[in-house]
């Protein structure tokens, strides 16, 4: 199974607010980034914390997103790491 992305890629947080848990902190969705490196597959958060049984395996990756996109301030770097339905290319 290939990465969707590859290191240095530019990306955008989908911009979404679920009924349920998400491991997207809302201070970073719809947001501009770039991905520091893919990592490990795990069970989609969302899904696993409802109990459903039906959780996908899905890349995880390090995402870095400057301080100023995050919070319109700052100087410095943010790294999370995201799952890959949390991501779309960034066209912009």
């Amino acid at each position: 199974m290939t990465d969707r992305f590859r290191a240095g890629a530019r990306v955008r947080t989908v911009h979404h607010d679920p009924p349920h848990h998400t491991r997207l902190p809302r201070y970073a969705r719809g947001k501009r980034g770039t991905v520091v490196e893919p990592e490990a597959r795990s069970l989609l958060a969302d899904r696993n914390a409802q109990g459903r049984g039906d959780a996908p395996l899905e890349q995880v990756y390090a995402v870095s997103f400057a301080a100023g996109e995050l919070w319109g301030e700052g100087d410095h770097h943010v790294v999370l790491d995201l799952f890959e339905s949390y991501l779309e290319d960034d066209q912009s």
